[in-house]
């Protein structure tokens, strides 16, 4: 059965406050290294098995709805063939 490599990303949406990502820039500002607009989100790998179609309706409702508050949040992801088998 084919196997995909998910990585969804997952980030504030752009109305919400992040204090993360001001503690990020200020940081950041105190080393010299001067940004704005620093924001923090999430990185998620999962490997899935099945037809590519059943694994990206699988993977959509698993974003939208585990991996992600859409209230806050916005999400999207990729999908590609997995290179190498699940790790361990």
């Amino acid at each position: 059965m084919p196997q995909y490599q998910a990585k969804v990303f997952v980030t504030l949406k752009p109305s919400i406050l992040d204090p993360q990502g001001r503690t990020v820039e200020r940081a950041l500002s105190h080393l010299g290294l001067p940004a704005s607009g620093v924001r923090v989100g999430k990185l998620i790998e999962l490997f899935l098995e099945g037809e590519r179609s059943e694994v990206e309706t699988r993977l959509k409702d698993i974003a939208e709805n585990v991996l992600s508050n859409p209230v806050m949040e916005n999400v999207r992801w990729e999908l590609d063939e997995a290179k190498e088998s699940t790790p361990a």
